[in-house]
Order: structure tokens, then sequence, then C-alpha cells
């Protein structure tokens, strides 16, 4: 059985800056405000002529070019969105193929939200370890201004755009395989955050209604509370499964949500502060594609070597959650 390797990673992030004072003179905010209550600084927004795709493009090229893979062997792309190029089809991940130049693969999109790259994640190792594919490339990306309400402070000061990338391979060696991934729902919470955009679980009798009914909302309080308890206890229960201790944990690679968030679940965990990865405070929470984001600034950094072990784990609408144990496995 040949197993599933985490081989590169890339990202993108538009080049435009939101900052807290921006956002200040749009909504009844500040930036002591958004920094005492979410971590965050700032974020990026991509251009009204730069779509999902694009970003995820970007962030592909990458991963691919460090990967050491030819482009063309390359024979799944899976993406990660709650905000495609199109919400009924096409998929965001056929269009990427597309501008890649990259035919006949299979290619689909998957909406998990914020759990999304884990998910996407755990899909690549399934069809590799299968043996149906050797060569994907999982893609998280979000514009997710597209869908934010910019008069509803509860929302805007939380959310950016970008795109994160990873090429997953097959391995005969054991030791650079990804040990573990685990995935969970439970769709009993799914008002805490949704977005109520038309489909046919929502109809609307105006197409002003429907227009507005496109926006991220969310019930921060509850999806706090119930973020921490779920993420502590898929995380102790990963490691727990594996034998593995939180001290054998190089990165602890959370989802960028709110360093509240983070912070909570890393003391329930007992992560030591250097173990803890943390960017919320430049890209705010951009769903599917912040965790490969942070893992993209860990290695530009210089600070993911090969054979060290990533802790990931994420929360998001639906709700989902995820965690997942992965060395940083390079083609040498």
């Amino acid at each position: 059985m040949p197993y599933a390797a985490f081989r590169s990673i890339g990202a993108y992030v538009p080049e435009k800056i939101l900052t807290n004072e921006d956002l200040s003179k749009m909504v009844d905010t500040s930036d002591e405000w958004i920094t005492k209550r979410t971590g965050i600084k700032e974020r990026h927004i991509a251009a009204k002529d730069e779509f999902t795709s694009d970003l995820g493009v970007k962030a592909a090229q990458k991963a691919i070019q460090r990967s050491g893979i030819d482009i063309h062997d390359i024979d799944m792309i899976v993406c990660a969105t709650i905000s495609p190029d199109y919400f009924c089809m096409p998929s965001t991940a056929t269009i990427i193929a597309t501008k890649l130049g990259i035919k006949n693969v299979t290619a689909f999109d998957i909406s998990a939200a914020c759990t999304g790259f884990v998910y996407i994640l755990a899909i690549a190792k399934a069809f590799i370890e299968s043996g149906m594919k050797k060569n994907v490339l999982i893609i998280g990306a979000e514009k997710l201004s597209a869908i934010t309400d910019y008069s509803d402070r509860g929302t805007c000061i939380l959310f950016g755009d970008g795109a994160g990338a990873a090429v997953i391979s097959a391995t005969d060696n054991k030791d650079e395989a990804i040990i573990d991934v685990h995935t969970g729902a439970d769709g009993e919470y799914a008002d805490l955050l949704m977005t109520p955009n038309g489909g046919s679980g929502s109809a609307h009798d105006s197409l002003e209604q429907e227009a507005g009914s496109c926006f991220m909302q969310m019930k921060g309080n509850e999806t706090f509370k119930v973020a921490v308890r779920t993420l502590t206890k898929d995380v102790k229960d990963i490691l727990e499964h594996n034998n593995i201790k939180s001290e054998d944990i190089k990165h602890f690679v959370p989802h960028q949500a709110n360093y509240r968030i983070i912070k909570a679940v890393g003391d329930a965990l007992k992560m030591r502060e250097e173990q803890v990865v943390l960017t919320v405070h430049k890209y705010g929470n951009t769903s599917g594609a912040s965790i490969p984001m942070a893992i993209n600034d860990l290695y530009e950094a210089g600070e993911l070597e090969a054979g060290e072990l990533m802790l990931l784990d994420a929360f998001g609408g639906g709700l989902t959650w995820g965690s997942a144990l992965v060395p940083f496995s390079p083609l040498k």
C-alpha cells in the first residue's frame, strides 16, 4: 500500500491591505477594540477583477514548483472554498486546472468552511493510499471579501482573502507518511455560522432579499464556546490515538480564526508558546486558506525543516472540525 506524503507548500495574498484603522472609518469600531477581541491588526483584500481561482492558481504555482514534481504529473485537484468563482457551477478547481494548463484530471470543490484544508488533506490521503491517484494538488482559497457585509461590525473585522496550496504525493517510505487525519461535523449547530445564500433551503421573494442573504452571518459568543470545547477534544483524541504527546509536536498550526480561541486551545493542550503558529494578526480569518498560509509562513521564514511534525487543527461552519498529524516530507 502506498503512503501519502506532504511534499510542498505555497501561498498567496492580494496586495491590498485593510487595516483596523481603515475599518474604523467604515463601522463603529477601533483598532483597540478589534485587537483586544480578535488579535487581528490587518487583512488582505482581493481586487474586484481578482477571483478566488486567481488566488488559488498563484498559491498552487508555488507549491508545484517547490514540490519538484512535473506539473503534468498532477492527477487530481481539490479546492476547499466557501467563496467560489461561481456558487453553482463550474467548480473553482476546474477553473484552477485550466488556468494552470492541467487537463484531463479529476477536479472538484468541497465546502467545509474553515476546516476545508483538513478535509481535502483527508481526501488526498485516501485517494493516494487507495492507489487511485499519485500526485494530488490541494488548495484552500477564499475571496471572503465578496461575501462579507462591511456594515456588520461583528463579521467584517474578522475576514480576509488569500490562498494556500500543497502537493500530496505517493511514497513507499512510511517515515514520510501523513500519520493521521480526523474530521467531523454536527449540523445541529449550523445556524452559528452560515451564509443563507438563496439556495433551495432558503427561498426568497425578491432579488433584493436574495442578494442581502449572500453575506456571512455568525453568532460570535456561542461559536467561541463550541469551538474551544470541540477543538480541544479533537486534538486530544488524535494525539492519544497515535500515542503522541503534545511536547512531541514541533509546530501546532491551528486555523487562524481568533487569537482568543487559539490561546484557549493551546493552553488547554499545554502547548508552549513557541509551538503555536500565529498569523491571524496579519491575515485575519481566511477560512480554508488559513492553515496552508500559516504553514507557508513557516516555510518561507526557514522554520520548517524536513521531517518536522506538524499538528493541524480547524473548526468551521457546518459545523465542521478536523485535525491532522503531518510530517513535512519534501522530495530530497
